[in-house]
């Protein structure tokens, strides 16, 4: 069974309360088990962590490194300039797939860049909480296509 890791950067931990008209209405817990039905249908299993500090989401993708077959990440903030959670994502070598639950091209101009997308094999954004199914759903296709 493939294992994926929901990666939750600075303030996600704070969805529920954030702008609705941004972020939604729904917790990180009611997101999640959103992500969890969906992955239940697709036979996958899922393992989430989300902090407000880069280095600990640097170590939970050197914890899980050889435990895990991808990666859907919301960096927050850190999508912008997370370098040191970059180089993880780059030595980790797997499918990352990167999720905004607003969209950030339509937002202020430096919410614009990301130093993640270099490394993503794609980017899911504006969609709110289905941004992370869609993004389960796409990255559990990848792994299933590419051990064939």
């Amino acid at each position: 069974m493939a294992s994926f890791l929901i990666l939750n950067g600075p303030n996600i931990n704070m969805l529920g309360r954030r702008d609705a008209s941004l972020y939604g209405s729904k917790t990180l817990e009611e997101v999640n088990q959103e992500i969890k039905w969906v992955a239940n249908e697709l036979g996958v299993e899922v393992l989430f962590y989300q902090s407000n500090v880069e280095g600990e989401l640097v170590n939970c993708i050197q914890e899980h490194w050889g435990k895990i077959q991808g990666i859907i990440l919301n960096a927050g903030a850190l999508t912008h300039y997370g370098l040191s959670l970059k180089d993880a994502l780059i030595d980790c070598r797997l499918p990352v797939v990167e999720v905004h639950l607003s969209n950030p091209s339509a937002r202020e101009p430096w919410r614009r860049v990301s130093v993640i997308s270099e490394v993503s094999r794609g980017q899911i954004a504006g969609f709110g909480w289905r941004s992370y199914t869609s993004a389960l759903r796409v990255l559990a296709a990848i792994v299933e296509e590419e051990s064939r």
